[in-house]
């Protein structure tokens, strides 16, 4: 980027292409690199991303409270430090 390439010339765009081209395969080697580490994590059954915010049994009585006892779904998720959001989707899943 901060090399001064004259792409006017022929010799410039050449010298253009050639650097675009080494970065685009680089790009590509990460890639081919992060997919096969994620392949290789899921074969030893590590869980990827984000942890789940409540356990499945603290998901269970939330669910419970809500749909079987008829409680405010905002008291509900402030009782458990979740997002109404978050709790709703939980809800939406069990169905």
């Amino acid at each position: 980027m901060t090399e001064n390439i004259d792409t006017t010339s022929a010799g410039g765009r050449l010298v253009f292409h050639l650097l675009a081209s080494m970065a685009e395969f680089e790009r590509c080697l990460i890639r081919e690199r992060t997919c096969a580490g994620l392949e290789a994590a899921r074969a030893r059954g590590q869980r990827l991303g984000r942890r789940p915010s409540l356990s499945d049994a603290e998901r269970r009585s939330a669910c419970n409270a809500v749909v079987v006892e008829g409680e405010d779904v905002l008291e509900v998720a402030r009782r458990y430090g979740v997002h109404p959001r978050t709790l709703a989707r939980y809800i939406e899943r069990t169905r």
